[in-house]
């Protein structure tokens, strides 16, 4: 791309390539006197010290600036500092105006962390949390010196940041995190700046839609903030290239009216005026509802602001433009320390805020026209606002021992046993608990909970005002963002998908643990209710649907998350799926990920045996095994639902075919307790309890085995272990065929037996060439019946009897 074109400024909105008069949709700009000249001067005052606090390196410029003035590592994001700043101090100013009004600040572009420090700083906040932070000589130094180097707040708005439930490193999220703060809050309104690079992602094309999922009878609203600055790292934004008609036309189709703040000589009037405007549209869409007279698809406020990128530093370094171009994106004067050039633009830039005037050299005090536009009640600041911080809410749950089975003969669905279960949350927490799910509730048969509830979807005239607990969506990053939000304002979700797409949101979850472990090692921020999912129409019944279909990965995903905050487990049956649930709506700060079945599964254990069970984490099945797993020869673990089945049906086939094998069962819930490291770790004695000291261990897993050779990695004699799960084999075929094909059937776990006990028992050992042969043989006319056939054999599912 020649330099020319890259190196020039922002243009300005352009010409429109609609015809004259074809939209009539911008709201129009109010007029020049909207602030009083006191209030125009005090929000610009307060902007001013943002500014120059989110740009300096020297704490108040009494001096000429030097090289050693310069940290040696210079961090931080520039071009969006001066929009956020804009924003923040309008925020404030209507909070004060309107001491009914709460609002949180939803910050998607999260390098900006100098400007909101900064902000933080001149409210109070930082230093309410932290008191090396207060409004001082000492706090402003600490401020402006620590920032982003070891022992200081980072570069991003992170977890440590007052006021943040949203870090924005991974660009796409802030929208719908700021959408599911609200639900369930009808006093809130989250203020969200989407920057324009990030208004480029498709997760947050799908969330501008949050609104249609908002009721505004029960819950609060967001004002959009699209920060249109022009530019990226170092190329021009899609939405900075749209000129007004066709930005209007682009979130008219989405339910919005916008509203342009652009006038760069009297902003603050512009975007005072924006704000009060917003705020107007939403208490009337709200009076509506509350009223019980809801507006039909009513048009929510959306504000479009646009600044240039870097918006008051030098205009130019030698023949480059900085301001207002890309070269203004993160450090506009890099080499200050070095280049004396840079250092004289820099001096200059600082000095041009008048900083004197507004904070006191001496003693950090601030002009009080700065702290008159702060509101005055404490709670109401925007970094110190309780759903920020404050957290769990807990929930009121039923027994979960009132859902259970008695075992039987009788297979029922883990995912409609839990379904009954829902019910009775819902019932008993009508505005702290709600699914979130991409469109696939019915499929994964919790279509239960609409005995009490709805969907959420105020487009729809069916789903519309009647307050339901779920809200369906089809985009894993929408129901993820919503579920983030409402988790981190201190409610409880659940997400429950399909297995093989729940991978869509791998980053973002990892993006929110990192968020989570950060919070809960500061002192302040409460503990948050646990992040939930339910992994099910699972790879072993996705037959189907096909390979695009077969995907566990999202459970190695989990696996790789600090071992502090990160469960995964494999109920076996409705009864552990129950106890497991419980478990994980009562738990705090972690990542749960249950991995269960849809289809009908036999009952093993009695509700008293399932909380024994899930309360260990792994037990030996006795029932299956030979003389209750006394003395095996072989031990055969099972985790998941259907690779149960299978271990269970190998046994009675070895039971069967060759008696003198002695056989131990295992079945692993928590499959964390396999690991050596984490906090639900079998300690040595404990593992080889369950497993022996010495005899072979067949694993017959759900997922891809290297999730249990990583977490085996570092206990003892290890290399008696097979392991067999998902080996990448598939297609559209039968539920049996895909046991067959990824080496998990019966028949394979049987043959894996007989080979590991051949060294124990020279009973087994004499005949082990024709078992193995026998077992492999039996698959092979299994494959055939099913290729034939276009099914599986009937009697392939039936329970193994034991006698």
């Amino acid at each position: 791309m020649p330099d020319q074109f890259i190196d020039q400024p922002n243009p300005p909105p352009g010409e429109s390539h609609l015809p004259d008069g074809a939209l009539q949709l911008v709201v129009p700009a109010s007029d020049k006197g909207f602030l009083s000249d006191k209030d125009r001067h005090v929000v610009q005052k307060f902007r001013r010290a943002a500014d120059y606090l989110a740009a300096g390196d020297n704490v108040l410029v009494q001096e000429h600036l030097k090289p050693e003035h310069i940290k040696p590592r210079l961090l931080g994001h520039w071009g969006t500092c001066p929009g956020l700043n804009l924003a923040y101090a309008h925020i404030n100013r209507l909070l004060s105006n309107h001491t009914d009004l709460r609002s949180m600040f939803v910050v998607g572009p999260g390098h900006g962390a100098p400007a909101i420090l900064a902000c933080l700083w001149l409210e109070g906040s930082l230093g309410h949390f932290y008191p090396n932070y207060t409004i001082s000589a000492s706090g402003l130094n600490r401020l402006i010196t620590g920032f982003s180097t070891p022992g200081g707040f980072p570069s991003h708005v992170s977890a440590e940041v007052p006021g943040s439930i949203h870090e924005g490193g991974e660009l796409g999220y802030a929208l719908s995190v700021a959408f599911g703060a609200v639900f369930d809050k009808p006093d809130m309104v989250a203020v969200c700046v989407i920057g324009d690079g990030e208004a480029e992602t498709g997760p947050t094309a799908a969330a501008w839609h949050g609104h249609k999922y908002l009721d505004p009878a029960e819950s609060g609203a967001v004002i959009p903030i699209l920060h249109v600055n022009g530019f990226k790292i170092s190329e021009r934004t899609i939405f900075g290239c749209m000129d007004n008609k066709e930005m209007a036309c682009f979130f008219s189709g989405l339910g919005y009216q916008p509203r342009f703040v652009e006038d760069l000589e009297d902003i603050d009037n512009d975007m005072a005026a924006a704000m009060e405007w917003a705020l107007l549209e939403i208490k009337k869409i709200q009076k509506a509802a509350r009223d019980g007279n809801p507006i039909s698809k009513p048009r929510w406020p959306v504000i479009v602001m646009r600044t240039p990128k870097g918006w008051g530093c030098p205009a130019r370094l030698g023949d480059k433009f900085i301001e207002g171009s890309f070269h203004s994106h993160q450090v506009p004067l890099p080499a200050a320390k070095k280049d004396e050039e840079q250092l004289k633009l820099l001096e200059g830039w600082l000095k041009s805020y008048n900083i004197g005037e507004l904070i006191d050299a001496k003693t950090g005090g601030l002009d009080a026209d700065i702290t008159s536009i702060v509101p005055k009640e404490t709670e109401r600041r925007i970094g110190q606002v309780a759903e920020a911080y404050k957290g769990y809410t807990p929930l009121d749950l039923p027994d979960w021992m009132n859902f259970t089975s008695k075992k039987s003969d009788i297979e029922i669905s883990g995912m409609q046993s839990i379904g009954e279960f829902l019910v009775k949350v819902i019932e008993n927490n009508k505005s702290t608990f709600r699914l979130f799910s991409p469109d696939e509730l019915e499929s994964n048969k919790l279509n239960l909970v609409f005995k009490v509830t709805g969907r959420n979807f105020q487009s729809d005239k069916f789903s519309r005002a009647k307050g339901g607990r779920v809200i369906e969506i089809l985009s894993e990053h929408t129901c993820q963002g919503f579920m983030q939000g409402y988790t981190l304002t201190g409610r409880t979700a659940i997400f429950p998908s399909y297995e093989s797409f729940l991978g869509i949101v791998h980053t973002m979850m990892v993006q929110y643990s990192k968020f989570n472990k950060m919070g809960q090692e500061t002192n302040w921020r409460g503990p948050l209710p646990s992040i939930n999912y339910i992994e099910t129409s699972t790879w072993t019944r996705q037959e189907h649907n096909g390979f695009s279909h077969q995907n566990p990965s999202f459970i190695g995903a989990v696996l790789g998350l600090k071992a502090t905050y990160s469960r995964v487990y494999f109920p076996p049956d409705a009864n552990c799926l129950l106890s497991t649930l419980y478990h994980c709506l009562k738990s705090k700060n972690y990542v749960n990920l249950i991995v269960a079945s849809k289809h009908p599964t036999p009952i093993y254990l009695s509700s008293e045996d399932a909380q024994t069970h899930c309360q260990a984490g792994a037990t030996i099945w006795k029932f299956a095994s030979t003389d209750e797993g006394m003395d095996p020869d072989v031990v055969l673990c099972a985790i998941g639902t259907e690779t149960t089945f299978e271990v269970i049906s190998a046994a009675a086939l070895l039971r069967k075919k060759i008696p003198e094998l002695r056989v131990r069962v295992v079945n692993v819930t928590d499959l964390m307790v396999l690991g050596s490291d984490h906090p639900h770790s079998l300690d040595e004695a404990g593992f080889e309890s369950l497993f022996t000291k010495d005899r072979d261990i067949v694993v017959n897993y759900h997922g891809y085995g290297n999730d249990v050779k990583g977490l085996l990695f570092g206990r003892k004699n290890m290399e008696r272990v097979i392991v067999e799960g998902y080996s990448e084999e598939g297609t559209t075929t039968s539920p049996f065929d895909m046991m067959l094909r990824n080496n998990v059937s019966r028949y394979h776990v049987a043959a894996h037996a007989v080979r590991s006990t051949s060294l124990n028992n020279y009973k087994v050992t004499v005949r082990q060439q024709e078992l193995v042969s026998e077992f492999m043989s039996e698959a092979e006319k299994m494959k055939q019946y099913i290729y034939e056939h276009g099914e599986d054999p009937e009697d392939c599912y039936q329970a193994p009897k034991f006698e």
